[in-house]
């Protein structure tokens, strides 16, 4: 185990505009307008954390006034001033006093103000005055990560930076050169591993290598990366893509399960997901819209239940991959019962199909709702397997209304409180849908069953809305 020293993140931080890396087009700016002795009045540094914003800031403030620069050095004309802590009127009108006094030695007195997003609109109203009117020997640079909360009066004063997020190669080969440094014995698919997790944050991922060198004693490689991440592997991953494209649902829920109990988030495996699709996307172009649906993951309340549907929604468009394709209706074939409820619209068109291939009279009724060319759906022995499972669900589905049209089950609750009962409940249902034989989408709405035909809608609109019972 090694000694704890400075944090890697300072001690690597940049020097100079040469060292920056990955925003040169703000660097090569910057460095012409010094060289020219253009210096503006004030800077606007904008963009993700981590970025070095905070490095350009001091290295800007220490080339105006031709000093050298080392993260310890300490000038009296330059201030650094944290505006989450500094954001009132009052300290803002202190500022104003104090910018009228001439710098001690240096050039120009120059003002790094942090997180400037953070000011009270009072504060904002006292600073644009100072912003229209500074005086010569200033100069301020202001950097923030949410630029839309500055006012545009002051973002007109100011000259605009826009930083860029660190591309992940370029992070890496950052890394690689201070574990080079550092002596830190880890493997070029680590290194691309924290890289891609750092978001485009410098800091954040040369935290997390700093974090590395202390956990181990030997060779760091993307395994224990994963470990410290709480990361799925490349086999759960592909496991669950090769699950979502041959539609067995139940090996979906089962490694979601797993994956929960093993300490893995929805939205970070879903993030792994993303980036693990994209990568497979060109040789398996069914895949695609799965990536619009994974990015709805993060917005959701249930993100397991958000994912688990993003991935069992991919199965329809994946027939022929089944195990066992559906076979054609046969003529000699009988026609399937279901008693227990009244025929929709696609049942009788279903019906009427089988009809014309089989003349012979029968006794028999056709089918509630055909739910897939290759199955039948029995609300019934739905209902059955999800009690064995999922008591508490079966007794609230037991209450709901159904319907089941070209591979889309829906089931109407009724009432909020009911549907979100169900939604927690998901995977058991869809597990119960998978024995039954459906492979189609689940949909749960908190709205009661619409009329089945038009005289009853007739008779709940004059009754001004209400619920078809049966008796």
């Amino acid at each position: 185990m090694r000694a704890m020293g400075q944090a890697l993140y300072r001690k690597y931080r940049s020097k100079s505009l040469d060292e920056i890396v990955g925003q040169s087009h703000i660097t090569d700016m910057l460095r012409r307008a010094i060289k020219a002795d253009k210096i503006a009045h004030a800077y606007l540094l904008t963009g993700p954390r981590g970025v070095g914003k905070t490095s350009i800031a001091r290295i800007l403030a220490h080339e105006i006034n031709q000093l050298p620069y080392s993260d310890e050095s300490v000038h009296l004309d330059i201030i650094e001033i944290d505006a989450a802590s500094n954001n009132s009127v009052e300290d803002i009108r202190d500022l104003r006093e104090r910018v009228q006094i001439a710098p001690t030695s240096a050039r120009k007195k120059v003002y790094i103000i942090d997180e400037v997003h953070m000011l009270s609109k009072p504060a904002f109203n006292a600073l644009l005055k100072t912003l229209e009117e500074p005086p010569e020997h200033v100069v301020f640079i202001l950097a923030t990560t949410d630029v839309d909360k500055l006012p545009a009066t002051i973002i007109s004063r100011l000259q605009r930076y826009n930083f860029r997020t660190i591309h992940p190669n370029d992070a890496t080969r950052h890394l690689r050169t201070i574990a080079n440094a550092e002596r830190i014995d880890i493997d070029d698919a680590a290194l691309a591993l924290i890289a891609r997790h750092g978001n485009g944050s410098f800091r954040d991922s040369i935290s997390l290598l700093d974090q590395l060198q202390h956990l181990s004693d030997g060779a760091i490689d993307q395994t224990l990366v994963e470990q410290v991440l709480g990361l799925a592997d490349h086999e759960r991953l592909a496991g669950l893509i090769d699950a979502a494209m041959a539609g067995d649902l139940k090996t979906l829920v089962q490694i979601l399960d797993d994956s929960e109990k093993r300490g893995m988030s929805a939205i970070i495996l879903t993030g792994q997901l993303i980036h693990y699709v994209s990568s497979q996307v060109l040789q398996r172009p069914a895949l695609l819209p799965l990536l619009d649906q994974l990015l709805e993951v993060s917005k959701s309340a249930w993100p397991q239940v958000k994912l688990l549907t993003a991935l069992g929604s991919v199965a329809p468009a994946k027939k022929p991959a089944l195990d066992k394709p559906a076979e054609p209706i046969q003529s000699t074939a009988p026609t399937p019962t279901n008693k227990a409820a009244a025929p929709t619209d696609n049942t009788a068109k279903a019906a009427a199909t089988v009809a014309a291939a089989d003349p012979q009279p029968s006794d028999t009724q056709p089918p509630a709702t055909p739910l897939t060319s290759s199955t039948v759906f029995v609300w019934d022995d739905f209902l059955s397997t999800v009690r064995a499972s999922a008591p508490g669900a079966a007794a609230l589905l037991a209450k709901c209304g159904y319907d089941c049209q070209n591979d889309q089950l829906t089931i109407y609750a009724g009432k909020k409180f009911a549907k979100t009962q169900l939604d927690k409940a998901a995977p058991a249902l869809y597990a119960a849908l998978q024995s039954t034989g459906f492979t189609g989408s689940l949909e749960v709405v908190p709205e009661p069953a619409p009329p089945s035909n038009s005289q009853a809608a007739a008779v709940l609109d004059i009754m001004g809305g209400g619920e078809e019972v049966s008796l």
